[in-house]
């Protein structure tokens, strides 16, 4: 029930205004006026908080002033050099990350619980220890003594990385200052306590004031910062979308539990491509890295059967091939199923409906089945034609030849257009041994020693050209 509001509590002693509170969603960081049991922008639950501002709390001593003097543009090649880089000795790592760790860069690794974030954090500390870094390891999870136990488990315990367990921001600020690290990696950020800000830890406020603090500390002291997030339930770093403006590279570690492979991919890189990845393997002594994760991921290939195409895709600078499996089966339900893993459920909705409206394949009252093998998640439109192929190989029981590689992306129109880095792809699969590409007409020729091209030009006389006449088109 509404409560009238009295003026007078609204105004000061002063005579001034008070300022209206804030409410933010814990989820994805939606600002509203009123407090709501569900957030109006992503509906979840329960996660709508007070966003008290920064400084509700007691005043903080400066961690120093605007520095430095305005230098014009082209003046700066003179005036300071470009970042320092270092090499972590990880080469998945040091290529996600763009060549190396950049000196005074603030970082944000994102990752679900239990996927192996800290334990990479805890190899590439000893390994940047280990290049002659001085780094400080800093869990607010976890007392020293686990972290030591995880170390001891990884065989990292001759490596000279300081261990801490705190989360009082003005301690850990105090301890950097006094230690003069060349790195920190906050283990987590939802875990920090700022005393400036009147809110619990994990809360919007604290949240974005950490990071803010923390990045402000790095850039000032040319010391680099790695930040471990939470992520939400659907796969997001925990907090305001701010703190993801604030850092220079986010990071997310994806992967499935129940597989071995770990990806670690580049969403924002100030200082490097973005949308780059690296594959690591989840073994008993941590994680190692693939040297070349189109082996792995089809490793577990055996002979031809329906529904299953290899397609050649591209990570960031990175030609990676992966199989897509489908099944297709008749509905027990009114409304048949549409199950999709490693892949973007819109996209799948788009290709059926393409099958239906220009190729005459029909799935209505048919379950259908999507999966990426192996826990990858796929991006890259060019797996529109394979997933096609998939779809028609299952639905015809019409296993494709195991030899072959297909990609395309798919235009409403039935249209198949060529994508980037065809040449690539292409190089991928024919050193993993693959002797025949599908792919859309391309306007400049590409030619692999070994490789058979067979071009076409829409999803139609595709449909025709690899399964006949025995299917329904």
């Amino acid at each position: 029930m509404n409560c009238p509001i009295d003026s007078a509590w609204l105004m000061g002693q002063n005579g001034n205004m008070a300022k209206q509170p804030i409410y933010t969603c814990n989820e994805c960081g939606a600002s509203q006026t009123k407090w709501g049991g569900q957030c109006d922008a992503c509906q979840a639950w329960n996660t709508i908080v007070e966003d008290k501002p920064l400084g509700s709390g007691p005043a903080k001593k400066s961690l120093g002033g605007m520095r430095g003097k305005k230098i014009p543009l082209t003046d700066l090649a003179s005036q300071e050099p470009p970042p320092a880089r270092t090499l972590v000795g990880v080469g998945e790592l040091d290529r996600v990350l763009g060549g190396g760790l950049v000196q005074g860069s603030a970082l944000l690794v994102g990752g679900d619980p239990g996927i192996g974030k800290s334990t990479l954090m805890l190899q590439a500390a000893a390994r940047f220890a280990r290049n002659g870094l001085k780094v400080i390891y800093i869990s607010g999870e976890e007392s020293a003594s686990q972290v030591q136990m995880r170390a001891q488990r990884l065989g990292l315990t001759g490596s000279p990385v300081k261990l801490a367990s705190e989360t009082n921001l003005r301690d850990i600020l105090t301890t950097l200052e006094a230690e003069k690290p060349d790195l920190a990696i906050i283990d987590s950020i939802q875990t920090m306590w700022a005393d400036n800000v009147d809110s619990a830890p994990g809360s919007v406020s604290q949240v974005r004031s950490s990071a803010h603090e923390l990045t402000t500390f790095a850039k000032q002291r040319n010391m680099a910062v790695i930040m471990v997030g939470h992520v939400t339930k659907d796969g997001t770093i925990a907090g305001p979308r701010v703190v993801e403006h604030m850092v220079d590279t986010v990071l997310y570690f994806e992967g499935d539990r129940g597989h071995q492979f770990r990806i670690l991919r580049s969403v924002k890189n100030r200082f490097g491509p973005a949308d780059e990845i690296g594959v690591f393997e989840m073994t008993g002594k941590g994680l190692a890295e693939v040297k070349n994760p189109s082996a792995l991921f089809l490793s577990d290939r055996g002979k031809p059967a329906p529904g299953s195409a290899v397609f050649a895709g591209i990570e960031g600078s990175r030609p990676i091939l992966g199989e897509i499996q489908a099944l297709v089966s008749p509905s027990a339900q009114p409304n048949a199923k549409r199950s999709v893993v490693g892949l973007d459920s819109g996209r799948l909705g788009m290709i059926l409906a393409v099958l239906e409206s220009r190729c005459g394949v029909p799935f209505t009252g048919l379950d259908v089945y999507l999966n990426v093998a192996g826990g990858m998640r796929i991006t890259d439109p060019g797996a529109d034609l394979a997933i096609a192929a998939a779809l028609v190989s299952a639905r015809e029981d019409a296993p494709l030849p195991a030899e072959v590689v297909i990609f395309g992306e798919i235009s409403l129109s039935g249209a198949l257009r060529p994508v980037v880095q065809t040449e690539n792809r292409l190089k991928e699969a024919q050193k993993l041994g693959f002797t025949s590409a599908i792919t859309p007409q391309q306007t400049k020729k590409v030619a692999v020693a070994g490789l058979e091209m067979r071009e076409t030009s829409d999803l139609a006389t595709f449909v025709t050209q690899v399964f006949g006449d025995r299917g329904p088109v």
